[in-house]
C-alpha cells in the first residue's frame, strides 16, 4: 500500500492550516476588543466608587466636626483621601457647613 502524500491530502492540510490561524487571529482580535471593553468599563465604574468616597468621607466629617468639610484638599488633609488625577476630574461644592456637598466626577480623556 502507498502512503504517499497526493495532491488533495496536502491541498486539505494546508486548508485546515489556514482556517487555524484565521481562527487564532479571530480570537486574538476579539480577546483585544474586549480587553479594552473591560478597562472602559473598570475607569467608569471607579468613577462612581471615587464619588462614593468623597461622600463618605465627608459625611464622616460632618459626624466628628459638626461640619461638612469646605474643599477637597480638607479630605485629602485630614481624612486621607486619595484622588487619582490623572485618570478624574473632580469637583466638590460646598454650599454651607450644614448642607451635604455637590461631587462629580468625570472621566478623563474619554
Amino acid at each position: 500500500m502507498y502512503h504517499g502524500k497526493t495532491p488533495r491530502t496536502l491541498r486539505r492540510k494546508l486548508a485546515l492550516a489556514a482556517a487555524g490561524l484565521l481562527l487564532a487571529a479571530a480570537l486574538a482580535a476579539a480577546g483585544a476588543w474586549g480587553a479594552g471593553r473591560l478597562e472602559k468599563d473598570l475607569v467608569a465604574k471607579g468613577a462612581g466608587a471615587l464619588r462614593a468616597t468623597v461622600l463618605e468621607r465627608a459625611v464622616q466629617c460632618y459626624a466628628l466636626e459638626g461640619a461638612y468639610p469646605p474643599s477637597l484638599a480638607y479630605l485629602e488633609e485630614n481624612y486621607g483621601l486619595q484622588v487619582d488625577r490623572s485618570r478624574y476630574i473632580v469637583t466638590y461644592e460646598a454650599f454651607a457647613p450644614n448642607l451635604l456637598p455637590d461631587v462629580t466626577v468625570l472621566q478623563k480623556g474619554g
